[in-house]
């Protein structure tokens, strides 16, 4: 993960970051002119409108660290015995966070809809597939997603999260995957590491060597 990336994000103007967030009229109210993006979350936090701070930290972050935070966040709002849809759907944004190829974005979509958009994990599914690349089929003229789109999915995610269950401690919720948030910005909530691949050449070379070893010598 590129903390560094992440932490500066945080630095930028919020006023940016707010057309793409679409914060409530109370929080636009707290944006003063040259805020950054840390001390307007603060400023959200400190009057308790955290669904406001999620929308704009979830457009702030880079897209990756903004679907891994979705990841997260649904993946405890599943619980334990999550449906196999479910199970699935979390899976295909993981395989994209940690190796963000364009194979792994569209498998991202069939699994969301799997489990549908009015979950958490087929949000933070979502997100991912709408992080880039061309929401056409590979063989039609690029069609590229809008750009606050995947920002938007993982704020769903948060939102559905807070109230699936106990709805009365939503707001409660809300903080603590706020605080979650800001874990991953500063590169404390950090994604696994790829596995190495191994070259096919290699592959070849290590079966062939396998079998010359196996095969009696006369």
């Amino acid at each position: 993960m590129p903390p560094d990336q992440s932490r500066k994000s945080l630095e930028d103007p919020a006023a940016g970051v707010c057309e793409s967030a679409a914060p409530s009229d109370e929080a636009r109210g707290l944006l003063s002119d040259g805020m950054t993006v840390r001390a307007y979350l603060d400023a959200l936090a400190a009057q308790g409108l955290h669904l406001d701070a999620l929308r704009v930290l979830a457009q702030a972050l880079p897209k990756r660290e903004a679907v891994w935070w979705g990841c997260l966040i649904a993946a405890e709002a599943m619980g334990s015995e999550p449906s196999p849809e479910a199970a699935a759907a979390l899976e295909s944004a993981r395989a994209w966070v940690i190796d963000p190829t364009d194979a792994n974005r569209r498998a991202a979509f069939p699994a969301s809809q799997k489990v549908g958009m009015g979950t958490p994990v087929g949000c933070a599914a979502a997100a991912a597939y709408f992080s880039g690349g061309s929401l056409a089929p590979p063989e039609y003229p690029e069609v590229a997603p809008p750009a606050e789109i995947t920002g938007k999915m993982v704020a769903n995610a948060m939102m559905l999260a807070a109230v699936i269950r106990e709805p009365e401690q939503a707001d409660a919720k809300r903080a603590a995957f706020l605080r979650t948030g800001l874990e991953v910005a500063e590169g404390r909530r950090p994604w696994p590491e790829a596995a190495p691949k191994r070259p096919a050449t290699a592959a070849r070379t290590g079966g062939a060597d396998h079998a010359a070893a196996r095969r009696p010598t006369y």
